[in-house]
């Protein structure tokens, strides 16, 4: 039975992580709403890499044929130098035998589509920034939120899920810190490290049949995943194609300490978000003059500025590309998910599957409660942490390393040598790493996983009884 039906989650932030939880709540019968500061959900973003790491979930969900059908599967991405030359290719092959499932590409703006289907609507509140939050501890709606517009939201208890400068975060630590209970490494978490910025875009929809010959690989069945790295300036930039025949791009600048330092010393959050939201217009027009020229190994003839013009400029962002694991996830009636409780380097591709492993385990917590007194609310986000941290300290291990393939330091190329020789065995640890933790929900029927490999243990599903394996099968 899932927690009494007075028992309400306040979900801030409408990322993936937090559409995910909330697609698990619908399912699971547990009340909720969602609060998000931008006006509208817009199709931001490139692409992103899924698989089986998630597709049980999703296969429970009964969502995973229409992931499919959105999604390109991939197997060979190539990284090249500037002057076109392959110098190492990661083989992602043998995945579908160890996992039950190839990797696949899909683009961000697809993926949010998907779980927004399943959220109704008037549960999606938009333009609600929160200023504060409170906890009362007497009773059911023991929390509440305070929005800039002055409306008030109360709940049971609050998930952090606002992204990598998370006003809930920032609003427990507070509080956490006037108690003396926060650790020092989590007491300056308005400043987060980062070595590079990211630009990323989608092309409009095109034509195989006319643009094929130009855009080679739109209408192959496998996604087509580039990376160039420049020999000599600070840039690396990347492509992959989707199944709605568009090119997603990504172009990341390197920063050396000089200009990390210079950007350091006004990154709180509130300049940060005010930069990341404001930069558009002639900053757009800027960013496409200078990186025009620069070439596509896989498309002869053709650079970045052929795929700027067929871009919406109104829907490319940019991203800063911090890095850092807190050591605080909960404290008393709220909780943090994702980007707000750990921020991973997007060249590891574990950003939104490390979300979304956040929410299935969180769903599970929630479904066992059994009242929600303050002592079972703080077991439940426990054991939620207990499960967690130590795959996400993995996760961001792996993203980091990943991160230091590409840059322009003696560091970097030498990363990029040993992977270019790396001896296969450690290549398939890499790749159990990232496979290997393929979690499932407590509350809907088991679904039988299909990888060589046992998946890694899941504190926070419930056994398998026999009948649920025969049921799967």
């Amino acid at each position: 039975m899932p927690p009494p039906k007075d028992f309400k989650v306040l979900i801030v932030g409408a990322g993936v992580g937090g559409l995910m939880l909330a697609t698990l709540l619908e399912r699971a019968g547990i009340d909720y709403a969602i609060f998000e500061r931008a006006s509208a959900i817009k199709p931001f973003g490139s692409a992103m890499s899924l698989g089986a790491n998630v597709f049980y979930l999703f296969k429970q969900l009964g969502l995973l044929e229409d992931l499919q059908a959105r999604a390109k599967p991939y197997d060979l991405p190539r990284i090249y130098s500037e002057n076109s030359d392959e110098f190492w290719v990661r083989d992602f092959s043998g995945v579908k035998d160890m996992a039950g499932y190839p990797p696949y590409v899909i683009s961000r703006p697809q993926l949010y589509d998907l779980l927004l289907q399943g959220i109704p609507p008037h549960k999606l509140h938009l333009q609600k920034r929160v200023l504060s939050i409170e906890e009362k501890n007497n009773g059911h709606n023991s929390v509440s939120i305070t929005c800039a517009d002055q409306s008030v939201y109360e709940g049971s208890i609050i998930v952090g899920a606002d992204g990598a400068y998370s006003s809930i975060r920032q609003a427990m630590y507070k509080i956490l810190l006037h108690k003396g209970l926060l650790p020092k490494a989590d007491q300056n978490s308005d400043h987060l490290p980062f070595t590079s910025v990211c630009f990323v875009g989608q092309t409009r929809t095109m034509n195989p049949e006319k643009d094929g010959k130009q855009f080679r690989g739109l209408s192959e069945e496998l996604s087509r995943v580039d990376i160039i790295e420049a020999n000599s300036q600070p840039y690396t930039w990347a492509t992959f194609t989707t199944r709605q025949n568009t090119i997603c791009w990504m172009l990341v600048q390197h920063l050396d300490k000089d200009d990390r330092n210079s950007n350091s010393s006004d990154s709180d959050k509130s300049k940060d978000r005010k930069h990341n939201l404001e930069w558009r217009s002639e900053a757009v027009k800027m960013m496409c003059e200078q990186f025009k020229d620069f070439l596509l190994p896989n498309y002869p003839g053709l650079t970045l500025g052929d795929l700027f013009k067929i871009t919406d400029m109104d829907l490319v962002s940019k991203v800063m590309l911090e890095e850092k694991l807190f050591e605080t996830w909960y404290s008393d009636r709220t909780v943090l998910l994702g980007d707000a409780c750990h921020k991973l380097h997007p060249n590891g591709g574990l950003g939104a599957v490390s979300a979304i492993h956040d929410a299935v385990a969180l769903a599970n917590v929630l479904y066992d409660l059994t009242d929600i007194e303050p002592n079972s609310i703080t077991q439940a986000f426990r054991r939620y942490r207990e499960e967690r941290y130590p795959l996400s300290k993995t996760s961001y291990n792996t993203s980091y390393y990943m991160g230091r393939i590409l840059g322009k330091s003696l560091i970097n190329a030498f990363l990029r040598l040993l992977l270019k020789n790396m001896p296969v065995f450690i290549w398939q640890i890499v790749l159990k790493r990232m496979y290997g933790y393929r979690p499932q929900v407590n509350f809907l029927p088991y679904v039988k996983d299909l990888g060589s490999i046992p998946p890694a243990p899941q504190l926070t599903l419930k056994k398998v009884t026999s009948d649920d394996t025969q049921r799967a099968e």
